[in-house]
């Protein structure tokens, strides 16, 4: 059995929102309210590849036919996008500006669609 459809989708666009909220805070890390000095632009890049690399893991699994693995690795992948949400607890929503709160909300909102629908996919494939 393949990884359906819609999964590939969901893991395309919670790719570029990853890349989306990453890319900005790397570019504007001193815009960001209440970062800590010692986060650098390469630091989140980095973080960004770690983190992509999760997804890629699945992406070569679902190629080699290991369906239920892939999607626990994709859910896994998709889970990392609510660590963005963790801006909220440095600075409130009101002190992001508008394109940091969208880079953050549409990380988080891809990531958790990503998460469930291949978490629920592993599941009944595991049930």
């Amino acid at each position: 059995m393949q990884l359906p459809g819609h999964l590939w989708l969901l893991l395309v666009l919670y790719g570029i929102a990853s890349l989306t909220h990453f890319s900005h805070n790397a570019e504007y890390i001193a815009f960001y309210p209440n970062m800590p000095a010692s986060l650098t632009s390469e630091k989140v890049y980095l973080a960004w590849l770690v983190i992509t690399g999760v997804g890629i893991i699945g992406v070569i699994l679902g190629a080699a036919g290991w369906c239920t693995t892939a999607a626990l690795f994709f859910a896994a992948y998709g889970a990392f996008g609510l660590d963005g949400l963790g801006h909220y607890t440095l600075a409130l929503c009101s002190e992001h500006t508008l394109a940091m709160n969208f880079s953050i909300w549409f990380e988080a909102v891809a990531g958790v669609t990503l998460a469930a629908s291949a978490g629920g996919f592993a599941w009944r494939r595991l049930a």
